[in-house]
């Protein structure tokens, strides 16, 4: 019997979904924090020293800093800074959408450290005698300049100073934002007024018996009133405890941000638009079902991201479309399942149920393997792979919500209504391959479009041929090095957005003007209007600001610099390495546990070849390798095992099928089989991610072609990997465990535990 009121009820639920996500989607995408790499701003880690070197840096210390910084920031007009204490001795800044990278750095690093000295440089009163909260901008009675007013503690105090100073020769009265040894009044007067160190110098002609104080003379224009209200505020924001180094920072121009934003966007909704077509061709009516359930997912991904005030970054933006591919598997899973069970001759309803069951442990065993590479990357990365990874595991969160259980329960809405229960065709089903029920045609007996292929055969020559390759990989390797990012090597990158076309001779040049020697120059972008340029050595603070200053004014756009210190260089490089064992070990233990130790090392042992392929490619290509590549091995870790997974589950229903193992042709036949039945899924799953990661690779923003390319040349050897190496070498396995078995018999124990049947193999 058909029952309408299911139809009604998927309709009103589709139709509730989207006409909310409609109404709301606009606040949900304006709340979404933008990263440095998508809106511009600053980002620098401090090494925090005492100012006193005998003392050691405690977390009193490192938190009072931060709150300094804190104070600071409100000077810059930033709405929704970033400042995170790192242990031991660091604190990160980051500044989104800042519109002044260089005067941001000044603010921050300054001490904020007024000192009021004589012309001889000696220290007559400090920051410490100044009133808390004091200090105002305000305008000269009667001229109207801009000045700078505070107060005093001990107005006595104030009136011997300048009783001392009135009776100098030289009587002037040198006020000093942040004076470093080595400086000097008499240095500074042979400078141009604008380039002085010291805020003002007055002649002191008579003891000021007051507790106010007056800085003015050197505020012109209304350059000069920003200057004297940024004063103001750093001195009540309170004078820094301890010396800030900059060990690691990076700049990025607003135009930058907005290009790659609207690139990456671009290239997402094609790849998005482009798996949306695929699943409604390939598997029609559930293909419907998942367009739905996919767009769902991106929503309540952004809320999710929303609600724990994440901030999407360029690689985290890329770690959301990627997780619609993987939303697709879940969908194609179940799918493959439902299509296999209707072959057989069940009925829709039937197909659907056991499909349900049989399908959910996959999903969740596949996912789970990317959570631990994804929870990896979360706890050793840092700013944007760590934003990379939080969208990751929130995506295979909202997997769960979406692709299994939304999904499933409107497909159920369908299946029970009955008004397609002889429609086959739907669901992707000719009726002239479906057998009669009473056939007893198993899921397992059924033919696939790989019949001919003998995947054990195929594997001997192939797993040879991937020794051969790593070898020469390992030559590749010894021969050329990776071509270490700044992120690793340490240095500096500055990127160069241009209004014209720009030519290496003449980024060369620009460079040379400012007597700096590029150790590499590379054009790029649409018609060369983008240019990237590496130093091997991390240029200074001044540098940088020059840099910014000269760039600006004769390619129209402040570049994109960022630097890093040795220290932070050679730690990035330590953590990447700990961070790929740690998520093999997860892996090789978690598949262990579920299924059996022989396929959680031919599975490792997959993935290994998979990194060193992406490896020695990027070695022989030449290709920078920096923080965004780890992001992207470490999600081929995770990723790529999907698809052993899903293979290890149907040999190990085979196994439980079998029962016995008498000869080695019965695993050879496991094997084959297992890898055939899975075999349409794997491809399907793979090339709805490809298409994704081809898209980002050919419309993205340049900065994540790199990271694109390794996605690609990982997710392609994953699925080589999947059916040539870890089942066929766990076959291997298998074969020298029978050999050593008693009365050279392997069974396959069947326990009972509460009407479920487990399986120990």
């Amino acid at each position: 019997m058909k029952k309408f009121s299911r139809i009604i009820a998927f309709i009103l639920i589709v139709a509730v979904l989207f006409v909310g996500m409609g109404l709301t989607y606009k606040n949900v995408v304006k709340n979404v924090n933008l990263g440095l790499d998508l809106q511009g701003g600053f980002e620098v880690l401090y090494q925090v020293k005492p100012l006193d070197g005998d003392k050691k840096i405690d977390e009193k210390a490192l938190q009072s800093t931060a709150r300094t910084l804190e104070n600071r920031v409100n000077v810059l007009g930033v709405s929704e800074p970033h400042i995170q204490v790192e242990d031991p001795d660091r604190i990160r800044v980051q500044l989104a959408g800042v519109k002044d990278p260089d005067e941001a750095r000044k603010i921050l690093s300054s001490q904020a450290n007024l000192t009021i000295r004589d012309a001889n440089d000696k220290v007559k009163l400090t920051g410490k005698d100044i009133v808390q909260g004091s200090a105002k901008q305000e305008f000269k009675q009667g001229t109207n300049e801009p000045a700078v007013t505070f107060k005093l503690k001990d107005r006595a105090k104030f009136k011997k100073v300048t009783e001392e100073i009135s009776k100098k020769q030289e009587n002037m009265m040198v006020v000093w934002l942040d004076y470093k040894k080595g400086d000097s009044y008499h240095k500074e007067l042979e400078k141009t007024e604008d380039k002085r160190k010291y805020i003002s110098a007055a002649s002191v002609d008579q003891p000021i018996n007051s507790d106010s104080v007056e800085i003015s003379g050197g505020f012109h224009g209304q350059q000069g009133v920003e200057r004297a209200k940024q004063i103001a505020e750093l001195l009540n924001a309170g004078s820094l405890p301890v010396d800030l180094k900059e060990i690691y920072s990076n700049s990025v121009g607003a135009q930058f941000g907005q290009d790659a934003l609207d690139k990456t966007m671009f290239a997402s909704a094609i790849g998005v638009a482009i798996i949306y077509l695929f699943m409604v061709g390939f598997y029609r009516l559930p293909g419907l079902v998942a367009i739905i359930s996919l767009t769902v997912y991106i929503y309540l991904t952004l809320i999710a991201f929303n609600f724990i005030s994440g901030v999407l970054t360029l690689p985290g933006l890329a770690a959301l479309v990627l997780g619609v591919g993987m939303a697709v598997d879940a969908n194609i899973i179940m799918y493959e399942r439902i299509k296999d069970e209707l072959r057989i001759g069940r009925t829709l309803k039937q197909a659907y149920s056991k499909a349900n069951k049989s399908s959910f442990l996959t999903i969740f065993d596949s996912n789970l393997t990317t959570v631990i590479a994804a929870g990896v990357l979360f706890f050793f990365g840092e700013s944007s792979v760590k934003g990379f990874a939080t969208m990751l595991l929130l995506g295979i969160l909202m997997i769960f919500v979406t692709a299994v259980f939304l999904s499933r329960g409107l497909l159920s809405l369908l299946v029970s209504s009955n008004y397609f229960k002889k429609k086959f065709w739907l669901y992707g089903v000719s009726k002239k391959n479906r057998h009669d029920i009473n056939e007893g045609v198993n899921v397992h007996d059924l033919k696939t479009s790989y019949e001919k292929w003998n995947f054990v055969k195929l594997a001997k020559p192939l797993i040879g041929f991937s020794i051969l390759i790593l070898i020469v990989g390992i030559v590749i390797l010894s021969i050329f090095k990776l071509n270490l990012g700044i992120d690793f090597s340490a240095g500096t990158r500055v990127d160069i957005d241009s209004d014209t076309k720009l030519s290496q001779p003449k980024v060369e040049r620009t460079m040379k003007d400012m007597g700096l020697t590029p150790d590499q120059v590379q054009i790029n972008g649409s018609e060369n209007k983008q240019a990237t340029v590496q130093f091997k050595k991390d240029l200074s603070k001044n540098e940088v600001v020059e840099l910014n200053k000269k760039v600006n004014n004769e390619y129209g756009h402040k570049p994109t610099v960022n630097t890093v210190s040795p220290m932070i260089g050679q730690e990035l490089a330590k953590n990447a390495m700990k961070a790929l064992i740690y998520a093999a070990i997860g892996i090789i233990i978690y598949v262990s546990l579920r299924f059996e130790w022989r396929m959680g090392l031919s599975s490792v042992l997959a993935l290994l070849h998979d990194v060193f392929m992406i490896v020695a490619l990027f070695s022989l290509l030449r290709l920078e390798v920096d923080i965004t590549f780890i992001a992207a091995v470490l999600t081929i870790v995770g990723y790529s095992i999907n698809d052993t997974i899903v293979t290890f589950d149907r040999v190990r229903e085979n196994l439980h099928k079998i029962k016995v193992i008498t000869k080695p042709e019965q695993i050879d036949d496991i094997v084959n089989r297992s890898i055939r039945q899975t075999m349409t899924r794997s491809v399907n799953t793979v090339l709805t991610v490809i298409v994704v990661v081809v898209a980002i690779l050919i419309f993205g923003a340049s900065s994540l072609f790199n990271f694109a390319l390794a996605l690609l040349i990982g997710l392609v050897s994953g699925v080589f990997s999947s059916v040539f190496i870890a089942v066929p070498l766990w076959g291997i396995m298998k074969k020298r465990q029978l050999k050593k078995a008693d009365n050279g018999k392997l069974t396959v124990y069947k326990e009972k535990k509460s009407n479920d049947e487990k399986i120990l193999v």
